[in-house]
């Protein structure tokens, strides 16, 4: 049989011999190769030997920066003893005949290195351009198993709870495995974790806890190795004398059915570099998949908020004996505040503020329900307290557990008369002819108590009389200091603007005056005004 083999010298000039071994013999950059050159201008499959009968041919596998024999580029070539051939800057002599057994073994060493660390370069490459946490988490198995030739392995992270939670298993098929577990002891990732040491047994049925592994003894597993996944993380300039901090975020585990398989101290220190920057790659997909949850959420609540503020309505009903404005201003996307008007033809207005218990998604659900609620429910000719006794009873009856609404409901008609019931909302102003009033007759707040009962009061109005009803969201806005804006100031305001001809005016400088105070304090409750004028 004939046989041949490479001769090589790499770039700093170091010789090897390899055999040629198999047809055909790939090389290039990949770790999959006969043999791997790890070199950035070779191809991942660079070139190619194929025996053919008595000959050997080399043939170019398409590479970017092409293959030469005796310094000339080829395509396929019938190689002769002694020919050079040039694969970057690697440089191979083809030669036939026999080497050493003791040339041999260092030869399938030497290989065998030159593959793990290409093995190593392509996986720690491929880490790089992984941004989807599951795609990440199967380069990192793909690459360990490709650098310790086990036969399957798994990736298990840490849970919030603080124990381990399987993530994904993969075989050296680059197959997932089925599932969402792993037929093996968790002694083992349970123990490296807590340690945050490697660990490796070259045969289960060895070990002294070899009771904590029957099962997976059973299934003939017998070679383990398992490496932390560590976040290493660096100080900053100011603190350049701290100790680095290390967290363990998982492990990563392999295993093989092959006594030993997995024992060579360079390849479990190759498994140890490829953990340190998996776990930076996992934490950065991990990053990466938040910030596009995140994003993915701020559309959503924009699209809520839009939503929202397209219940309310942009302006009242246009009738000659009234004007009125309101705006709502959410804390965060979406608030719990509202606001509405219910049209009772050319004789009457009805007009509405609420303010659900509580922010966010959850109070702007429940506003918008109770909205829809009071607009069905509000009838022309009915008292205000029936309106809100019945708003009160619908609330009751849906079981919302400490959900409760304040509100205060009006109906002006066009001769002057303001009928009102208020459910513990804030007080409306009316401030008329005979100096301020308080508008505070009504009954509990809404929601909770199924037998309220609700009182409603009515005043008579001149023309030129302007209401201005709020949330506790401009009551309660506080300064740098914590003092509250407070009813006082409300009314200062309201008194210094009231000769303003259009509520809109009006209502816009008590949100500049609130806004003034608290000079820049966040924002701390939802803030609704709205503000009414009798015309006559």
């Amino acid at each position: 049989m004939i046989t041949a083999r490479l001769e090589i010298t790499d770039p700093l000039g170091r010789h090897r011999l390899v055999p040629i071994d198999r047809s055909p013999f790939t090389i290039g950059r990949s770790g999959n190769n006969a043999l791997p050159l790890v070199s950035a201008e070779i191809s991942r499959e660079h070139a190619a030997i194929i025996q053919d009968g008595q000959a050997f041919r080399l043939e170019d596998r398409g590479s970017r920066a092409g293959t030469f024999v005796n310094d000339a580029p080829i395509k396929d070539h019938v190689l002769r003893n002694g020919d050079r051939i040039r694969i970057g800057a690697v440089e191979l002599r083809f030669a036939l005949g026999d080497a050493s057994d003791t040339t041999g073994r260092a030869t399938t060493t030497v290989v065998g290195d030159l593959r793990q660390t290409a093995a190593l370069l392509d996986g720690l490459r491929a880490l790089g351009s992984g941004r989807v946490l599951e795609q990440v988490l199967a380069m990192v198995l793909d690459s360990a198993i490709t650098l310790s030739s086990a036969e399957r392995g798994f990736i298990m992270l840490a849970a919030p709870s603080g124990g381990l939670e399987f993530k994904l298993g993969r075989d050296r098929y680059r197959l997932t495995l089925p599932g969402g577990g792993f037929q093996t002891s968790r002694k083992i990732p349970e123990g490296v974790f807590r340690s945050g040491k490697p660990r490796s047994i070259a045969d289960l049925r060895d070990d002294p806890s070899a009771a904590d592994h029957a099962r997976t003894i059973e299934i003939g597993i017998r070679n383990v190795v398992c490496v932390p996944l560590k976040l290493v993380q660096f100080a900053d300039a100011a603190a350049a004398e701290a100790p680095v901090q290390e967290e363990s975020i998982g492990v990563l585990y392999l295993d093989s059915r092959e006594k030993g398989a997995l024992q060579s101290r360079s390849t479990l220190t190759a498994l140890e570099t490829l953990a340190t920057e998996a776990a930076v790659a996992i934490e950065n997909a991990r990053l990466y998949r938040d910030s596009v949850e995140k994003a993915q959420l701020d559309r959503e609540l924009l699209t809520a908020r839009e939503f929202q503020q397209g219940l309310l309505p942009q302006a009242p009903p246009a009738r000659s004996f009234f004007a009125a404005a309101a705006t709502m201003l959410p804390c965060r996307a979406i608030g719990g505040d509202f606001f509405d008007y219910l049209d009772f033809g050319d004789h009457a207005l009805g007009f509405t503020v609420g303010d659900v218990a509580g922010k966010g998604i959850p109070a702007g659900l429940l506003a918008a329900r109770v909205q829809e609620i009071f607009t069905t429910r509000g009838v022309a000719g009915e008292s205000p307290s029936a309106t809100l006794l019945s708003v009160n009873k619908a609330l009751v009856r849906r079981g919302l557990e400490a959900r409760f609404v304040t509100l205060f409901f009006g109906i002006l008609t066009h001769d002057g008369r303001l009928a009102y019931c208020n459910a513990g909302h804030n007080p409306p102003l009316l401030i008329g002819q005979d100096g301020v009033r308080r508008l505070d007759c009504g009954g509990l707040i809404l929601g909770l108590f199924e037998d309220a009962e609700y009182e409603a009061d009515e005043v008579q109005l001149q023309a030129g009389d302007l209401l201005v009803a709020f949330s506790d969201g401009i009551s309660e806005a506080s300064d740098s200091a914590g003092h509250e804006f407070g009813d006082a100031r409300i009314l200062q305001c309201v008194k210094h603007h009231g000769n303003e001809p259009e509520p809109r005016r009006i209502v816009e400088r008590l949100f500049e005056s609130v806004r003034a105070f608290t000079a820049g304090e966040p924002q701390g409750d939802d803030m609704t005004v709205l503000a009414l004028r009798y015309r006559g």
